[in-house]
């Protein structure tokens, strides 16, 4: 807003009068538009040497505390206090509700682990078929090998014992064979040839039957078999023939040649 001033064309004291009015009034206007009273040059003290200045308003006061060791600095909080507490933002999704494709990778991962289930059991069930196919197979075998096995290892004559030996020798393994050795070497041969004795086996079978024996059970590789026997006994001891009615269980393994006696017991 423009101030108009009027100027007196007086001389002397008067015109000096009117322009130091003027100077005041529009000096006092300046100081009415900026909000604050400067102070009045003619009541402005001179600054006493070392005495403190006043404090201006705004300034920032420092307040020394108290107790000598100070106040207890507050705790800082922890970057996880940010974390919880942070708001969240419009528009940005929730860390608790699954996004799409956090639901895509639960849904794969549950498909993955079903397939490796179905493939883990599909594989079992393969073994076990297999197994069970390769158990009944051995079934037969086992069986048919102990029949042929039995009159072999449970006979013998004194006047060819190293050749009935050697026979039944051949269809056994494992301990039983060597124990087999040993027995007919100090026990069973000295006594044949002494008392002249012959004893010849079979495996007994119903008039117009299949021999009578049967699998207990078996495995791919592993058979029992349950045998019943006759032996017919002659010697010097034993006036005629005896004949001893025996139920022997026989154990059969698979090896490299085929089907051999790894037990013989008889109940």
């Amino acid at each position: 807003m423009a101030k108009t001033t009027t100027r007196s064309r007086g001389s002397g004291a008067g015109s000096g009068t009117g322009r130091t009015m003027t100077a005041a009034a529009r000096a006092a206007a300046k100081r009415a538009e900026r909000g604050h009273r400067e102070p009045d040059p003619a009541s402005t003290e001179e600054e006493t040497p070392g005495r403190p200045e006043a404090p201006e308003a705004g300034r920032t006061v420092l307040i020394q505390p108290e107790d000598e060791n100070g106040w207890d600095d507050p705790p800082e909080p922890s970057p996880e206090s940010f974390e919880e507490d942070a708001p969240r933002q419009e528009g940005e999704p929730d860390p608790a509700t699954p996004t799409r494709h956090g639901r895509r990778r639960l849904l794969t991962t549950t498909l993955c682990v079903l397939l490796v289930a179905c493939l883990v059991a599909a594989a079992v069930l393969g073994w076990r078929y297999r197994e069970g196919a390769r158990a009944e197979q051995a079934r037969g075998q086992a069986l048919a090998a102990a029949r042929q096995a039995a009159p072999v290892v449970l006979s013998y004559d004194y006047r060819h014992l190293d050749r009935d030996f050697a026979a039944a020798r051949a269809r056994l393994t494992g301990h039983f064979r060597d124990e087999y050795r040993k027995t007919t070497t100090t026990v069973v041969g000295p006594t044949a040839r002494k008392y002249h004795g012959v004893v010849k086996a079979t495996v007994a079978a119903p008039t117009g039957g299949s021999p009578a024996a049967s699998v207990i059970s078996a495995s791919a590789d592993r058979a029992v078999v349950l045998l019943f026997v006759n032996q017919v006994t002659t010697s010097t001891q034993v006036s005629g023939s005896r004949v001893d009615l025996n139920r022997v269980r026989m154990t059969v393994a698979l090896t490299s040649h085929g089907w051999r006696v790894s037990g013989v017991d008889a109940l």
